[in-house]
């Protein structure tokens, strides 16, 4: 029997863009190990390792994630920033993410440090992608706001333990992916994950409690539609 020939990003692959997409979609949607989404394609009749689901999520989970970035709408101008410690190999790493008042994630960042140089970086890498907010909120680190002061003076910042802080909250789906994952085994595999994972969480897992039923699946069936829309766009590369 003759292979399918793939097309454009998905050239030289075995399966189909439609099986590949779904594994990546399937590991970045819920809380999965690698061989859970291969005991998943099995019960589907799709036989492929665990080894081969990872290749795939090294090499097209970037791609998906850039385009999500690239569509998503205007970001709100009041953004969220927190930053949580990740114990990697023994030491301690720091992640940082900033969210905006909508509840999407903006950009993450795996760095070793949490002073002004790596607050520095982190607004910097966001306000290239973005443009510069109207408002930060952030917690009472002091790097936060010196980082600010030298790069954007203008920006109101808000510092204050009692302040809502969104991104606080979007540290959760970590902490579960991270338990399943046996913890991140390096700097860069973190980096390179949560920043994919994120920017997937972003349209497949809407603010539920504040839709309708209808709306709500409506939403769900956009986020669906944007990915097999991706999906298309990669085949023909």
């Amino acid at each position: 029997m003759t292979k399918p020939k793939q097309s454009g990003a998905f050239s030289g692959h075995r399966f189909p863009p439609e099986i590949i997409g779904y594994a990546v979609w399937a590991y970045h949607r819920f809380p999965m190990s690698l061989r859970d989404v291969e005991d998943l394609l099995a019960a589907r009749g799709i036989v492929v390792s665990y080894e081969t689901i990872r290749a795939w999520l090294a090499k097209f989970g970037s791609h998906y994630a850039k385009q999500i970035r690239r569509d998503r709408p205007r970001v709100a101008d009041k953004w969220h920033l927190d930053e949580v410690v990740l114990p990697i190999n023994g030491k301690k790493y720091w992640l940082w993410r900033a969210v905006d008042s909508k509840g999407d994630v903006l950009d993450i960042l795996v760095q070793s440090r949490r002073n002004k140089r790596a607050a520095s970086r982190f607004f910097r890498k966001l306000f290239k992608a973005f443009g510069a907010p109207r408002v930060i909120v952030t917690d009472k680190l002091r790097s936060y706001g010196a980082a600010l002061k030298e790069l954007a003076p203008g920006i109101e910042h808000r510092s204050h333990k009692g302040l809502n802080n969104r991104s606080e909250g979007s540290h959760r789906p970590t902490r579960r992916r991270e338990k399943i994952m046996g913890r991140f085994k390096s700097p860069r595999q973190a980096q390179r994950f949560l920043s994919v994972h994120d920017q997937v969480q972003t349209i497949f897992r809407p603010r539920r409690h504040t839709l309708s039923a209808a709306a709500y699946r409506q939403t769900r069936a956009d986020a669906h539609w944007i990915w097999d829309d991706i999906t298309r766009e990669l085949k023909a590369v």
